[in-house]
């Protein structure tokens, strides 16, 4: 049995990815913050479902040691590097945190790997953040990064650690830049996810208005549980490699409203706001990924259309019935 070690296991990628490889007869093994398991009916609701067929360790991403001593004790065979400070607006108020957390946090699970479990094949996750403001569009592999975000910024230097330890420690280390993904598990702070829940929230009179930023910014949008699935296609490949994870489809977040609400036979126009306050310094206008090399290599791609996702994901805050 394949053991596999993932970071970040309650979040939304992790919590997909953990059913993808317990799907698979793999064990599977989590860090969480001590916090979470101070409060799991808070911090565990995406993995309660199969919690008790997890084996979760108490880790900091800003600890050394700490990391060490769970590689050293679990030896994975895969280990797939989801734990970040991922939140953009969040990264731009508190650069030092982001920066300490993503990169440091990088460099810990890699120095660990090729101290104690040298075999062990790594997945970083990477994202589309780390092109920013990119001259060209669609994104491929070979796009240089223009970050604009201390995000993108910290995914950057990771992306280089990871590729300088495939290169000169040889350790099995792929990268996946996925751009955005989205689901029923996303936190509500990211935008998607704010604007299905206040559309609920709106269609049952309980809101009024929903206040937003740029309106006509562009994202690839697809599905966290199609894109998990490309993560552990990586690590089964004969040599380690990188690649762009995309739907080549870009919608702005108006037409993200206008599906949303759409979907609960809402006009959005009635109800959406614009706010100068949610606008970004360094706003960029339009991120869409190439994933050809992920369908020729990896043989994936993905299959939920953007207006099945958004439908998924309003349906999914209707059925919480005002639960938070």
């Amino acid at each position: 049995m394949k053991k596999a070690l993932i970071t970040g296991i309650t979040g939304q990628d992790g919590s997909y990815l953990a059913e993808l490889l317990l799907g698979k007869g793999y064990e599977v093994h989590g860090t969480v913050r001590r916090v979470s398991l101070e409060a799991p009916d808070h911090r565990m609701h995406r993995i309660r479902p199969f919690l008790d067929r997890l084996v979760l360790h108490s880790t900091s991403l800003d600890s050394y040691p700490s990391l060490f001593n769970v590689i050293r004790d679990v030896v994975p065979d895969e280990c797939y590097h989801l734990a970040a400070q991922s939140f953009v607006g969040y990264s731009m108020e508190d650069e030092f945190s982001t920066l300490n957390a993503n990169i440091n946090g990088t460099h810990y699970v890699l120095a660990a790997l090729k101290d104690v479990a040298p075999s062990c094949r790594l997945y970083f996750a990477g994202s589309s953040e780390m092109f920013g403001a990119a001259e060209t569009s669609p994104q491929t592999e070979r796009t240089p990064f223009h970050p604009t975000s201390a995000y993108g910024i910290s995914k950057v230097a990771a992306f280089h650690l990871v590729r300088n330890y495939r290169e000169r420690h040889r350790l099995f280390a792929c990268s996946g830049m996925l751009f955005n993904h989205e689901s029923p598990r996303r936190p509500h702070e990211f935008v998607t996810r704010k604007i299905t829940s206040n559309a609920v929230k709106i269609s049952r009179g309980e809101s009024r208005e929903l206040r937003l930023g740029n309106l006509d910014a562009r994202r690839d949008w697809g599905h966290a549980r199609e894109y998990v699935d490309a993560m552990w296609r990586m690590l089964q490949l004969d040599a380690p490699d990188d690649f762009v994870i995309a739907t080549n489809t870009s919608h702005s977040v108006r037409e993200f409203c206008e599906a949303a609400f759409r979907h609960l036979d809402l006009d959005y126009r009635e109800y959406v706001k614009v706010d100068p306050m949610y606008f970004r310094p360094a706003e960029v206008s339009t991120l869409q990924g190439d994933p050809t090399k992920a369908r020729r290599v990896l043989g994936w791609e993905n299959s939920i259309s953007f207006e099945d996702l958004v439908a998924e994901m309003v349906d999914a805050d209707l059925a919480l019935e005002g639960r938070p």
